[in-house]
């Protein structure tokens, strides 16, 4: 099967069926259909099907007209049924692994997902889980399931766990730039997954088990939890000194070596750094050992929020203001910048605590037309003159780039810049 299956992969005589069309799955369905691969697009929101055969874009960095191309093309087809695993040769699962509200990792997602593939699972079938989620879950999860079939891994099917690295909106680093990570059940395994990734990756680097991949995600993740959390802090050291927080940071980079930058800001969103470590840190509780530097790490930076609030509460008393009969307008509410993403977005914590004290909260964002979400319920409004003017305070969130921030800051009041975007040259704007 090994032999088989191997030298198929290398004539590219395989066909590739991606698990979940979101941030991970589309842009590895893009890359390899343009490198000649025949790929099926398995997703069970027909949502996300109909928008694909409709050029409808909701991915940043994948083209639509582009897609549309391929499935005319007969490279890729996109599909809610099923039945396409059986048709496969290599199936890549890219589905959610969210936090509960209780902060316990979620893997019904990739139970499901395993759980399908299982009833369509044959002999010489390539798996791969791409889905982030906390050591030993390939093994112990994904692994006895697809066993049930009676056929064994290595002998009859492959097993492998490689981390996504996916950055949405990241022009510099593309799918194919960032090196990837492989981790067979099997060496077999390992040695099938980086011939197939070598189409589309330059650089595939084996580790020696699903368990050091599946951490090796988890530690690059931690890494800028632990080092924006220290930059909050200081940038709350700073603010009682009265020094500048991005100040500091810009002397201490010009070190050539022993540093490396990391900013403040008004918390941390997306899917990876406030929930990735969490994962490791809620495995760990399971073997007996407490994570402290991730768990304060993670208070830290969930605390941003509400020290934002604070900072802006401040700030109008000093105008003689109090914020409760104040207007506030959020300007940014994705969760970095230049995406149309608000998972887990620092922007939505901020509008919930001032709603949750009666504060009339509006936003504007360029990506987001209108917000449903949680207990928050907005359509954003015009940047007019007249409309920034009613505002008391501008709390930039996002600093998107499609925004005219000179417009912005002539026609406000004030402004607390979480991004520094203004750099504190302005008398109506105060710097985080």
């Amino acid at each position: 099967m090994y032999r088989l299956l191997r030298k198929r992969i290398i004539n590219q005589d395989v066909k590739i069926c991606i698990v979940g069309l979101g941030y991970v799955g589309l842009p590895l369905a893009y890359a390899f259909a343009k490198k000649g691969f025949f790929v099926y697009g398995f997703d069970t929101n027909p949502s996300r099907i109909n928008k694909l055969r409709r050029g409808i874009k909701y991915i940043v960095d994948i083209s639509p007209q582009e897609m549309v191309s391929l499935i005319k093309d007969g490279r890729f087809y996109p599909t809610s049924e099923e039945k396409v695993l059986k048709e496969a040769d290599v199936i890549i699962i890219c589905v959610p692994t969210p936090l509960r509200k209780v902060k316990i990792p979620d893997v019904s997602y990739i139970i499901a997902a395993a759980r399908t593939i299982k009833k369509h699972l044959r002999k010489g079938h390539l798996i791969i889980l791409e889905s982030t989620s906390y050591p030993t879950t390939t093994r112990q999860i994904v692994l006895p399931i697809l066993k049930k079939t009676g056929l064994n891994e290595e002998s009859d099917f492959f097993l492998c766990f490689s981390p996504e690295r996916i950055n949405p909106g990241d022009k510099k680093f593309s799918l194919s730039q960032i090196p990837k990570i492989v981790g067979g059940i099997s060496q077999k395994s390992s040695r099938l997954a980086k011939s197939l990734y070598s189409f589309i990756i330059k650089k595939v680097h084996i580790v020696s088990s699903p368990e050091v991949a599946e951490t090796t995600k988890l530690l690059e993740n931690t890494f800028r939890l632990v080092n924006i959390a220290l930059a909050n802090e200081f940038a709350m050291v700073c603010h009682r000194l009265g020094i500048s927080i991005w100040e500091v940071v810009g002397g201490a980079k010009t070190k050539p070596f022993g540093f490396m930058a990391f900013y403040p800001g008004p918390g941390v969103g997306g899917h990876c750094i406030p929930a990735d470590p969490i994962y490791l840190s809620w495995k760990a509780k399971r073997l007996g050992f407490k994570t402290k530097m991730i768990d304060l790490a993670s208070y830290i930076n969930h605390f941003m929020p509400f020290y934002v609030v604070e900072r802006v509460s401040e700030l109008l008393k000093r105008q003689n203001k109090e914020i409760e009969k104040a207007k506030i307008l959020i300007l940014g509410v994705a969760y970095k910048k230049d995406v149309k993403d608000l998972r887990e977005s620092p922007a939505l914590d901020i509008i919930d605590i001032l709603q949750s004290r009666k504060i009339k909260v509006d936003y504007f964002d360029p990506f987001i037309f209108y917000l449903n979400i949680k207990n928050i319920n907005l359509k954003r409004i015009s940047l007019t003159k007249a409309n920034l003017r009613k505002y008391d305070c501008v709390i930039l969130v996002t600093d998107h780039s499609d925004v005219d921030y000179k417009f912005i800051q002539r026609n406000s009041q004030f402004i607390f810049d979480t991004r520094n975007v203004y750099k504190g040259k302005f008398d109506n704007v105060e710097v985080l």
